[in-house]
């Protein structure tokens, strides 16, 4: 397996993983899913931004894929992040996101942002919440039920983590 930036050729592949969680899980809130077209824009949106949008291949598919996209819109959130990750249903467990996301992290380090945040859908997503924790995020909060999926509220898990210096030194 290897991660690789993404490309507009990845798109049908990220649109097919996507739409499984969109489908199936709580990992987002979205309840329809978006095309390859659609996919294709988001990525070309967010790495015309400079920012990585990342894909792990590995036997010639892709197997996951993950990007940062900036936290909030507003000026002062300038240095912070968020990330996204999925992997392709029957891949979970073998390293995958765990490869994408500590790409995701030394990539935003070298573009000098400093704090990297998780929002997690549903607070019983202990893989997701796991993976996070196991490079370095630590848990910022809950959002209880302020979302409604598959017929129940669904909270949000607020995870965060410091990159680079962090806040120990002006930007």
């Amino acid at each position: 397996m290897r991660v690789r930036d993404a490309s507009r050729i990845d798109a049908a592949a990220i649109a097919a993983i996507y739409a499984h969680h969109v489908e199936h899980g709580l990992a987002t809130f979205e309840e329809a899913s978006p095309s390859a077209g659609e996919m294709a824009g988001r990525l070309e949106e967010v790495t015309a931004k400079g920012l990585p949008f990342l894909v792990a291949e590995g036997a010639g598919e892709v197997l996951g894929y993950g990007y940062c996209a900036p936290y909030r819109t507003r000026s002062a959130y300038r240095f912070a992040l968020e990330d996204s990750v999925y992997v392709r249903e029957g891949h979970h467990r073998k390293g995958i996101g765990r490869a994408i996301l500590a790409a995701l992290i030394a990539r935003c380090e070298a573009l000098n942002y400093r704090q990297l945040v998780a929002v997690i859908g549903d607070s019983g997503h202990q893989p997701s919440i796991g993976l996070h924790a196991s490079l370095g995020f630590v848990r910022a909060g809950v959002l209880r039920s302020v979302g409604y999926k598959f017929g129940r509220w669904v909270d949000t898990v607020l995870m965060q983590r410091p990159l680079g210096s962090g806040d120990g030194t002006r930007p």
